[in-house]
């Protein structure tokens, strides 16, 4: 045979019978090792207690509060009867001032800055509503108290319109604590902070509540809330916010 190597390379180098040997002793230690294993895995697998394998108690979660489109949880309004003291802020309210006339309403958490239009009543007896198409506008109840001066100033604003949200329309967001500004005609600014705010069923309306008598300076919010109902064009209830002066400045 001549020194061709067929395939163009190396020659395939004869089988060693110790390789063979090697490789049989190996393959049956192979076979021995995934024996081992398994029958390990069936021995942790019938008692799964003994190894810390056992199956734990999935815990339950507690019921979450009710959230706005927000994102935030609904807060609880004040209710009670109305002959029950409104909700006032636990502070030393500030000196009551002279009357002066408010010009506007500004309430920063909400994003309002409203003009004020003084209001008396209607023919019906009860107090008149701003116009209907101008929906940032405020009406301030001239009968009452001026903002800043002792007493109860009460101002109204639609929640909405027939084509779209109102000035007061985020009014229930309001919670104790926050803040709300009225300018006057005489350039001072009352800062008033919130104590309180209800929800009440127009049929019991809490007339004193909202139109009593008080030593300090109140300002009184009222706009429309709960149910619309069709049949009538108006809503079932009224959110109003109680809040009490607390300082002012000069603008």
């Amino acid at each position: 045979m001549s020194g061709h190597y067929p395939y163009g390379g190396a020659p395939v180098p004869p089988e060693d019978k110790g390789s063979t040997a090697l490789r049989t002793v190996l393959i049956v230690a192979a076979i021995a090792g995934i024996v081992t294993v398994v029958a390990g895995l069936l021995i942790v697998v019938k008692s799964p207690e003994e190894y810390g394998l056992a199956a734990r108690d999935t815990l339950e979660l507690q019921a979450q509060p009710k959230e706005k489109a927000s994102g935030q949880p609904q807060q609880a309004l004040f209710q009670a009867a109305p002959e029950v003291p409104a909700p006032l802020p636990p502070i030393k309210a500030a000196p009551a001032m002279l009357p002066s006339s408010p010009t506007r309403l500004i309430i920063r958490k909400l994003g309002i800055n409203a003009p004020v239009k003084s209001l008396g009543l209607a023919k019906d007896g009860t107090i008149q509503v701003p116009a209907a198409e101008n929906s940032n506008l405020v009406g301030w109840y001239r009968n009452m108290s001026t903002p800043g001066e002792a007493g109860p100033a009460v101002m109204l604003g639609h929640k909405d319109t027939r084509t779209r949200s109102a000035v007061f329309s985020r009014l229930y967001e309001l919670k104790n604590g926050d803040t709300i500004e009225v300018k006057r005609q005489d350039g001072i600014t009352a800062v008033f902070q919130v104590g309180g705010i209800e929800q009440a069923n127009k049929k019991t309306f809490p007339t004193q509540r909202v139109y009593g008598t008080y030593e300090n300076a109140q300002l009184h919010l009222i706009t429309c809330g709960g149910t619309y109902d069709r049949t009538s064009g108006h809503y079932t209830d009224n959110i109003i916010v109680y809040a009490t002066m607390t300082s002012s400045y000069r603008s």
